[in-house]
Parts: structure tokens; sequence; C-alpha cells
């Protein structure tokens, strides 16, 4: 086999979907428990101006003029600078949604992010607001959704149709995977990608980033007269928050950071922990099926785990086609296993996407993998793949040497045998229009208030090393181990995480630094 000489693990499943992906959704249950309707003020405080640059003043002294939207929830569009160090270079639109309290007069706003990069927030609040808070915190606060700056329905980052998305997304190259013409169409294709991104984008992408996106969440705060952020942010949400943590340490209110992200390690480990991360979880997945009369596998964990290796290896050879159209390769496949394994409650899922596979039939694994894009019935329902792919290359500098890309590959062969050929490839940001501006370094944020990181142990997107990072440097940090399967650890069935977050988020209380919860 000639593999070409620069590879890496690829950054494609790296901390998206957040709770985009959700057994909630899959189940057929992601639905919002919606407040019946009510009449609802439509008022806000003052802004809070206080510390703000004479030239940022004209942001942070707008007024939110929010209209109702249905269902109790109110909507509204607020501007930001496109560039916040540039404030008179232009202006892009920040789209809000608010839930009132509940319980009358509220502690103040909870911001909330749903991860990615890319989810949006705005959805995720109107949607499915009982899955993003706990209904302690939906009396007390007045929920914030937000789709940050290149999300949703804010400014957002344009690039392919939805015929242009399926071809690059789902299109089997013509050459055998590793070859140096598989390598050679994949840096094609996303070069196209990134052209057609900086072509629809309206000069946009430079500023789609992680620091200005977490500038933007304090001009939210500000205009939404809090003196302080309170903020839920699960998955890449984590990294925004840290992010805001950093810049604005005086400002920190009550902050929980759900799934964390390590600011400090580059993309290509990203990729690396992440790819293990999913191997293990997959063999969780395996140990439960094998006790399921349903199970398509039999035998040990290893003989299911070799098994699925080979089905794997058998749609890479030969795809199998689908009713429209669309060919079930390896990476399509990977993609609906991943999907499924974000939560415990999705397995069943995956295992009716294998035995449809196992029978020649691709049609429930591409549901999970259209449910993992977003795609429904042909359309992308949003704009999350382009927003992630802009964030994650202007965050995530294209650094690594071909000695560590080769050491990636070998410890993935190792470690996660069997998602391991089909984890590398060209690093798409190699074909972005711009150079990353992000750094990789830790975050301390000293002279913040405390803020707790929930990590859970067996969580294959943001694996709990990364959590168990995040709370050591931060100079405040409070850590929460959850000791499970799935992404994520508040607000999904575990007493003891939710009772440490609510009492924190609605009383100050802060959890015993280090809490297990079983």
């Amino acid at each position: 086999m000639n593999v070409a000489p620069t590879r890496r693990a690829r950054r494609t499943l790296a901390v998206i979907a957040g709770l985009a992906v959700s057994a909630l959704a899959l189940s057929g249950c992601l639905y919002a428990l919606i407040p019946e309707e009510r009449p609802v003020s439509t008022s806000s405080p003052a802004p809070d101006t206080e510390g703000v640059d004479e030239d940022l003043l004209p942001f942070y002294e707008q007024t939110v003029e929010w209209e109702d939207c249905g269902a109790g929830f109110q909507c509204s569009t607020i501007t930001a600078p496109l560039d916040w160090a540039d404030p008179a270079a232009g202006e892009i639109d920040l789209a809000l949604v608010r839930n009132r309290a509940t319980g009358g007069e509220p502690i103040g706003s909870l911001l909330t992010n749903p991860g990615g990069p890319g989810s949006s927030g705005v959805d995720l609040v109107r949607e499915s607001l009982t899955y993003a808070v706990g209904e302690a915190l939906i009396e007390e606060y007045d929920v914030i959704g937000f789709d940050p700056r290149g999300v949703g329905q804010s400014t957002a980052v344009r690039c392919f149709d939805a015929a242009e998305m399926d071809a690059y997304l789902f299109d089997i190259p013509e050459d055998p995977r590793g070859s140096e013409g598989w390598e050679a169409e994949l840096q094609e294709r996303n070069a196209a990608f990134g052209e057609a991104c900086e072509d629809a984008s309206e000069g946009i992408l430079p500023f789609i980033t992680t620091e200005q996106s977490a500038r933007d969440m304090d001009l939210i705060r500000g205009v939404l007269g809090d003196r302080a952020l309170n903020f839920l942010g699960y998955s890449y949400g984590t990294f925004l928050g840290a992010t805001y943590a950093k810049l604005f340490p005086e400002r920190v209110g009550r902050l929980v950071l759900d799934g964390a992200i390590d600011p400090s390690i580059p993309g290509l480990d990203v990729g690396t922990t992440q790819a293990v991360g999913f191997e293990s979880a997959l063999r969780a997945y395996m140990a439960d099926c094998l006790g399921d009369e349903e199970c398509p596998f039999r035998g040990s964990v290893d003989d299911g785990m070799q098994d699925l290796g080979a089905l794997l290896a058998s749609v890479d050879r030969d795809p199998l086609p689908a009713a429209d159209g669309r060919l079930l390769g390896a990476d399509a496949l990977t993609t609906a296993i991943v999907a499924a394994l974000y939560s415990q409650d999705s397995w069943p899922f995956l295992s009716q996407a294998l035995t449809g596979v196992l029978e020649g039939d691709p049609e429930f694994a591409f549901f999970l993998a259209d449910f993992y894009y977003n795609r429904e019935e042909g359309e992308y329902l949003d704009n999350s793949t382009e927003a992630f792919r802009a964030y994650n290359c202007m965050d995530y500098p294209v650094d690594a040497t071909e000695e560590e890309e080769a050491a990636a590959e070998a410890l993935i062969a190792e470690q996660a045998p069997t998602i391991a050929p089909y984890w590398s490839g060209p690093d798409p940001c190699e074909g972005w229009p711009y150079p990353a501006t992000g750094v990789r370094e830790p975050i301390a944020a000293e002279g913040a208030d405390p803020i707790v990181v929930i990590g859970t142990t067996n969580d294959p997107a943001t694996p709990y090393e990364w959590s168990v990072s995040l709370a050591e440097q931060l100079s405040s940090g409070v850590l929460i181990t959850r000791e499970g399967e799935g992404h994520t650890g508040y607000n999904k069935g575990n007493d003891c995480v939710d009772r440490a977050v609510e009492a924190y988020l609605l009383d100050g209380t802060v959890p015993e630094d280090g809490l297990v919860c079983s």
C-alpha cells in the first residue's frame, strides 16, 4: 500500500455535536417540554457597561428588543463587532432566545451552549429546554440560548448546497484507501470546500474563532444587564466557557463546564485521544450487546470487535447502495457508529443499524449518519458542519511534524484497532483559506470565582482525562466525576451530579472538589 508522506489523525469527529447527538433524539424523544402559553414580560434590566472601553459602548448600550416567538419563548437579535480587535471594521448579528424564569423574579440570566462547535443554542433551548437544563434552573433563571457567530440564525458560515454537501461527505473516493490517489482526491475535496466557504461567507471566516465568540458572550451578558456571567456549557461549550474565564476572570459568575475539552492539547492529540475513547465506548457497547439475544454478534467482546472490523472492511471494499443513490462505505458507517456511541441509551439503535448492514441494508446506518450531520430527506437542517470546520480550522494550528503524525497513527492502531483504518487521512484544515489564529495552551483564569468541571469516566467524545486536566489548570477549578458511559454528565439521570450542579447554580454552594458520582 502506498501511503502519502503526511497524514494525521483526523479531527473530523473532534468534539462535534455536544448535546446534538443524544439518545433522546434517536429514540424519538428529543422534544421540548415547552411551558404552556403564558403572558411573559419582554423587559430587560439596563445594560451593564462597567469597565467597557469607550469604542465598545455602542454595542454594550444597545437595547435588546424581545419578541414573542411562540410557546412562551422570546427571541431577539443583537449586533456585535465583526472583529473585536477593530470594532469599526464591520458588524455581525447574534441570535438569542430567552425562556423567562417560571418562578417569578430570576436569579439572573443563565447562558447555555450545546457544543459543536457549530451547534445551535437557540434550537437547543427552543426545542429541548428540559434536556438543556433541569426544572429547578428553569424555575429560577432566565435561560438564554444563543447561536454563536457563524452558526444558525446568527451571521452564518455558508459553503455547499445539499447536493454538494452529500458529495463531499458521502462520495466514495476512486482510489484505494491510503493510496496517493486517495490522499490527493481528499485534499482536492477539502480545498474545494474551503474555497466554497470563502466565496459564500462574505468575509467572516477569519473571525469565526472561539476567542471572538467568548467576547460575544460578554456582550450578551452586558446587554442583558448581568454583572457576572452564569453559564452552562457542554462539550465544545466548555472551551468557550474556559476562554471566557481567561479573558474576563473578574466577570465570571457561576460557570459549569460539562464534558470538558483540554485547551492545552493540539488538534492531533484531540483526534488521537478521541479515537481511543470511541474504541473504548465501542467495546462497552459490544459487551452489553452480547448479553442480548437480538445482538448481531456472538462470542467474546474480542470476537465481536473482530467481526465488526471485518464488517467495516467489507463495506470499504464493496459499499452498500441505499435507496437515495448514496453508497454506504466504511467512513459513513464509522460516522453512524460514532453517532450512537454518544449515549448508552442509543446502543439499541446501533445494533439495529449493524444488523441491517450485515443483511445488506444500509438504510438505518444512513439514518444515524444523517442524524449526526443533521440531514433529513436530502436537506441539511442547519450549517453545523460548515461552522464546525470554520471554528476548528481557526482554533487549531496545523503544526504537527511527520514524526508526530506517525506516532499518533501508531498509537491509534494499537489502542483503537477496530476504527483505526478509518480515522486517518488528510487534515481538512490544510485546505482552509486562512491560517489558524488560536493557540493551544493551559487556561488558569486567575482571580475567577469557582468554576465547576464535570467529567464522565467513559465519555468517548471528550475523554475523562480532559476534564481532569481542565479542572487542574483552572485556578478555581472544581472537579465532579460521573462514573459511567456517554457524553456529558449533568441532567443525564445521575441525581448526585444534578444535585451538586443545581446547588451551585442556584445557591452558590461550591461542590466538594473531587466529588465522585456513581
